[in-house]
């Protein structure tokens, strides 16, 4: 068994496709299908359909995972890697730029790239994922680091689960936030009115985002972000919970401001202890010139 899956109150009522499709980003629905088709797929230690309508307390096992159709090929993209040894990499991300191939989107990632710059990557963490430990969104740029073999994968992993990785974003958001700094903890699970969205939900994973004011303009303020945990979209979501969405965010933003950029959100700093030397190291990275640019157009 690769993995297991309880529904939960939010999650009821979906047809069982749809349901694994929502947390499961790489992988197709029509691979889906043919997996519960073949019976590799259980609800409750059953098979059964993919229209099949999940309910809460549901346990769904899927007993093969992975669309093995998928190659994954080296390119050339010009990687900006600002940091390189025998056990890991730290590269700094364009905007624009999707981390990991997925179904129909298999060129011009961050893993075609990293195939390119770096010999035997292939195989550490899977085929689809070498070396990726975490990720940012296509639409952040910023700083990212890459294990280069398992001692590392499992080191940097235990690093990220103890929340222990130094992780500073910078990001515009709207409105005038009065405060200097704040802290939300607030729970992020898949937005219950539309599955490829995250949101701030009773039943969701524990997400604790840490922000200070830098600059306030008219009508933006320009934050810097703490991450104490990992979840997906998770500034993104925490920052429009509070009515602060960022600006030029296509998903969580607010329509009048969407950027061909995407949002403007960049991380900034990364830090986190090297898994050979147990030495602390720590990386910083500039922000883009589109997003400088922009702010100069800004009144303070």
């Amino acid at each position: 068994m690769l993995k297991k899956y309880i529904v939960s109150q939010n999650d009821k009522g979906s047809r069982l496709d749809k349901y694994l499709k929502s947390y499961n980003d790489d992988i197709s629905r029509a691979f889906i299908t043919n997996l519960i088709n073949e019976e590799k797929i259980l609800v409750n230690g059953k098979p059964t359909k993919a229209s099949y309508s999940v309910c809460e307390g549901d346990v769904v096992d899927v007993l093969e995972t992975g669309p093995k159709e998928i190659e994954v090929k080296a390119q050339n993209l010009n990687l900006n890697i600002v940091y390189e040894d025998d056990d890991v990499l730290v590269v700094d991300k364009p905007s624009g730029m999707v981390v990991h191939p997925a179904a129909g989107n298999l060129e011009n990632t961050l893993v075609n790239g990293l195939l390119y710059e770096v010999d035997d990557l292939q195989g550490i963490k899977g085929e689809v994922r070498p070396g990726i430990v975490h990720r940012i969104d296509k639409n952040t740029s910023g700083l990212l680091m890459v294990a280069k073999n398992d001692l590392a994968v499992k080191n940097l992993e235990e690093q990220l689960k103890a929340h222990t990785v130094t992780r500073l974003y910078i990001g515009l958001v709207g409105g005038i936030i009065s405060e200097e700094r704040g802290r939300i903890d607030a729970p992020i699970g898949r937005d219950p009115e539309d599955r490829k969205k995250m949101a701030v939900v009773k039943d969701g994973k524990p997400a604790i985002t840490n922000f200070k004011v830098i600059e306030r303009y008219k009508k933006f303020t320009l934050c810097e972000f703490k991450l104490e945990t990992g979840r997906t979209h998770q500034i993104r979501v925490h920052m429009k919970y509070i009515g602060h969405p960022l600006v030029g965010d296509p998903e969580y933003g607010s329509k009048k401001l969407v950027s061909e950029t995407g949002q403007y959100l960049h991380a900034a700093v990364l830090g986190f202890v090297h898994p050979r030397t147990g030495e602390y190291m720590e990386f910083r990275s500039e922000l883009p010139e589109y997003f400088t640019n922009y702010l100069n157009t800004l009144e303070k």
